[in-house]
């Protein structure tokens, strides 16, 4: 690092396809994402080198990604991405999609951002431009091809770097009037809206995607303006209302139509917001590997089988369940109905057994589905409050102790946070600025303080959730 020199061995990369996600065309190579799988050596040092490049970038306003800067921020995006989209009026999320947005990147505009807008001259400058140059990968049975440009997926820094070329872009969407929020490749517009003012709404949408792709071909990006996702997420009345003429997106040559549903990150989104087909497709892939885990499970030892099981199940219920809050408990006894199976294969039970509960709870040691929406909530509003969550998320949580209404009342003294007021009980009270309050306020006051450590924090808040049993 203080010669500035990457090393050459590091640079040779073995590339995999692998399917962005099922249901798509195998024979269809636009469907497959190219990973370079790299020497260990080589990601101890591109972590080095991104704790410290953080470092220098930390308090930039120009960084649009800076989900990427954060751990488990992939959770957290898609928070603020529910954040945005709900509380109560009309909105318009638009996903944007880019053709190999890692491939094309270009090296010389990357240096040249890198040392006129973040101010990354000397040595440091040099490390990375021999850091980019010379790349090579291949697979098991291909020749060496030299990378001219890109940064290959799979690269610690890869990310970081596609989230600093891109770094220009809000700023040209907030001329629009528009929310941006991106993680990594996956960039996302939002805009909210009256019902009378549709039209005008569109027609701006439609002027900002545009202006997107024209900066991005100077860029040399390509923005697939054909598969550009459109949703109006509102109430299912207030949807029923607008015309379908309104619902199309003209970009050019290209149509974007409105979606009833779209993935954001794992996530299906649905017009009204329910969630229901998020939870179908959750509840449909865990039954399915319990089918699988149940066809070997004599051949596996407990504690074996109890690690396939929180692998391949609990971890899909637990993904990003935090937006489930406030959801209808027909919506959420689909996620206990699949955990009661998993705890059944786990166990050796069978379905009319008793001591269901007991075994879940006394046993496994195992939290109910609304529990395990409270733990996340709660671990992520403490997250916020001590600098390790992203600061679109830090920004909502706010100690009522500073706020004007809570300067004399006897309870201004706790650690409670200020929750603002919200319009709608089925869509205002689920959005992350009301529900996270809301939960941090209703802890006890011993686990409630946020100098607590994260760790520590988890074993009060798991033992105060399953003393309730």
């Amino acid at each position: 690092m203080t010669t500035g020199c990457f090393p050459a061995e590091f640079k040779e990369a073995i590339a995999q396809l692998l399917l962005k996600r099922d249901g798509l065309n195998l024979s269809d190579l636009k469907n497959y994402r190219p990973v370079c799988n790299l020497p260990f050596l080589s990601k101890l040092l591109e972590r080095v080198v991104w704790s410290r490049l953080l470092a220098h970038l930390v308090g930039n306003s120009r960084i649009v990604g800076s989900t990427v800067l954060k751990p488990r921020s992939q959770r957290c995006s898609v928070t603020y991405c529910w954040q945005l989209i709900g509380g109560g009026q009309m909105s318009v999320f638009c996903l944007l999609d880019l053709s190999a947005a890692f491939d094309a990147v270009d090296h010389d505009l990357l240096l040249q951002r890198l040392e006129r807008q973040f101010r990354l001259c000397g040595t440091a400058h040099q490390w990375v431009r021999s850091y980019l140059s010379c790349r090579t990968f291949r697979d098991v049975m291909s020749f060496v091809v030299y990378v001219m440009c890109s940064v290959p997926q799979g690269l610690v820094l890869g990310p970081l770097f596609f989230t600093l070329c891109m770094a220009d872009l809000a700023d040209r969407v907030a001329r629009y009037g528009m929310s941006l929020h991106a993680y990594a490749d996956d960039t996302q517009l939002y805009l909210r809206f009256c019902c009378n003012g549709i039209v005008s709404s569109v027609d701006q949408l439609e002027r900002c995607v545009l202006d997107i792709g024209h900066w991005m071909s100077a860029n040399r990006l390509k923005l697939n303006a054909d598969k550009t996702e459109l949703l109006f997420a509102s109430s299912s009345r207030s949807c029923a209302m607008l015309s379908g003429k309104y619902l199309v997106l003209q970009l050019g040559a290209d149509t974007a139509v409105t979606c009833s549903h779209v993935r954001l990150l794992g996530v299906d989104i649905s017009t009204d917001l329910s969630l229901d087909h998020h939870v179908s497709r959750v509840c449909a892939g865990c039954y399915y590997y319990l089918c699988q885990l149940r066809r070997i499970w004599r051949s596996l030892d407990s504690n074996s089988l109890a690690t396939l099981v929180y692998v391949v199940v609990n971890y899909r219920i637990d993904y990003c369940n935090a937006v489930l809050d406030g959801a209808l408990r027909t919506v959420t006894d689909k996620l206990q109905r699949v955990l009661n199976a998993a705890a059944r294969v786990v166990t050796s039970t069978r379905k009319f057994d008793r001591g269901q509960d007991q075994i879940l709870h006394d046993e496994l040691h195992w939290l109910d589905v609304p529990d395990r929406m409270f733990f996340k909530l709660a671990v992520t509003v403490h997250w916020c409050l001590n600098g390790r969550a992203p600061l679109y998320l830090s920004d909502y949580c706010v100690p009522a102790a500073g706020a004007d209404t809570w300067r004399q009342l006897c309870s201004s003294n706790r650690q409670l946070l200020a929750v603002p007021r919200y319009r709608l009980n089925t869509y205002g009270r689920r959005a992350f600025s009301v529900v996270g309050p809301t939960v941090w306020n209703s802890l006890p006051d011993f686990i409630g303080e946020p100098t607590i450590i994260v760790d520590c924090f988890r074993r009060l808040l798991k033992t105060y959730l399953s003393a309730r049993y």
